[in-house]
């Protein structure tokens, strides 16, 4: 069974972070190891306080693990400092760990900052050429790149910036892009591809970004290709949000 490596925040209300990364892991059939960057005080409502991992703990959490078992496959989410970017890009430029999946997060859907300013060139410029894909939600690209996101063309450029940042593969998840029936998100590794998904209203689903990072590394542990672990991981995600828009539906 692959070995996945999720290091991440910690969500105590199960929503987000390192638990829902830990569930999808599972679901993929890897076995989930986790390093956590920061505990957060939150839940389905608000996000009222994070407490940063310094780098020293999270280097000695990937270190015990690293000391008794391999590990397949990674996914990088929360880094609140630059001290913790700064610190898991060395564990990642080390060898030992494979390209990671990095979900740039950068704030809470309420909108709580989850990563200081100063860390975000420092995360851009020495931890984006490590890793093997970048997933950035609409708002997470704009500000990554500056540029207002409209529409598909929009989309296609923001994902060539930001692989002119460093990035070897972005997905652009464009299931916040207003106006569109539809969830469009764009795969560019050099080559373009989409992946269309009826986009469900009133879903209310929290953590999707962090099931879908996680999804795509477990899968490429598998072995599968990156077009391929995109796919898997959307169908994964789609299913989970019908899951609640559902019970969402029958509670009302």
């Amino acid at each position: 069974m692959p070995r996945v490596l999720t290091i991440a925040g910690l969500d105590p209300s199960g929503g987000a972070g390192v638990i829902v990364d830990i569930r999808t892991i599972n679901a993929f059939h890897c076995a989930p190891v986790a390093a956590i960057t920061a505990i957060t005080f939150q839940n389905h409502q608000a996000v009222y306080g994070v407490e940063p991992m310094s780098a020293e703990i999270i280097s000695n959490q990937v270190n015990a693990v690293l000391a008794v078992q391999a590990v397949d496959g990674v996914k990088v989410g929360m880094l609140p400092t630059i001290d913790s970017v700064r610190e898991v890009t060395r564990l990642c430029s080390e060898g030992r760990l494979p390209q990671p999946v990095l979900d740039p997060v950068l704030q809470s859907t309420s909108g709580y900052a989850l990563i200081e300013d100063e860390a975000i060139p420092a995360l851009v410029s020495e931890l984006f050429p490590l890793a093997r894909l970048v997933t950035p939600n609409i708002a997470e690209a704009e500000k990554l790149t500056g540029l207002r996101i409209t529409d598909l063309a929009s989309v296609r450029e923001a994902a060539t910036a930001i692989r002119r940042l460093g990035a070897e593969a972005v997905l652009i998840k464009g299931g916040h892009l207003e106006g569109f029936s539809e969830a469009i998100d764009l795969l560019d590794d050099g080559n373009e591809m989409i992946f269309r998904a009826n986009w469900i209203p009133n879903a209310n689903c929290r953590g999707t970004g962090c099931m879908l990072s996680s999804a795509i590394a477990a899968c490429l542990a598998h072995g599968k290709s990156l077009g391929e672990s995109v796919a898997a991981a959307k169908e994964y995600v789609f299913a989970e949000i019908m899951t609640v828009a559902r019970a969402g539906a029958s509670a009302q």
